[in-house]
This record gives structure tokens, sequence and C-alpha cells, in this order.
């Protein structure tokens, strides 16, 4: 079961959407050493204290966080920013 279950709207087409999810994935990569690759239409990443996906559908984007011991202290805060990131990141492609 994951930590943190964020659903963002978004009217996107598909392809637009995992564009805009590819940029986010990059920005993390970059900033926190993240991994990720696509499954479809499912983007999976991973990093040291933290795994999840975020899953692209018409008109929504689902993500889905799973937390180590030490990062679920943290749950609350990443749930904000990762939040409000999705929905300027998604807006942004818009």
């Amino acid at each position: 079961m994951a930590d943190i279950s964020i659903t963002q709207d978004h009217v996107l087409t598909l392809t637009t959407a995992k564009a805009a999810a590819q940029k986010m994935a990059e920005q993390m990569a970059a900033e926190y050493d993240m991994a990720s690759e696509w499954d479809g239409d499912v983007l999976r990443f991973t990093r040291s204290g933290l795994s999840g996906s975020l899953t692209l559908a018409e008109q929504q984007a689902r993500l889905e966080i799973s937390l180590g011991f030490l990062f679920k202290a943290f749950a609350t805060t990443i749930e904000e920013k990762v939040a409000a990131k999705m929905q300027k990141i998604f807006a942004a492609a818009a």
C-alpha cells in the first residue's frame, strides 16, 4: 500500500501528458538521484528510501509513492510538495 497517493486531473492528450511526466522525471533524476522507466503509460521510479509509480490516463494522472522508514516522518511535507509539483507540471504543459 502506498504511503502517498495523489490524483491530478488534466486536459492534456496522453502523448502530451507523457511528455510532461518525462520532463518531471528528468528533473527528479537530476535533483534527487532517482531512476525511472516507462512500462506503457506507467512511469516507475526508485531511489534509496522510496519507490513509486505515475500512471497516466485520459484526463488524469495518478501518483503512488511508498516511503522507506526514514522518509515516513516527512510524508506530509513530501505529499504537499509533490502535489504542488504535479499541479504545476500538468497545468504548465496544457
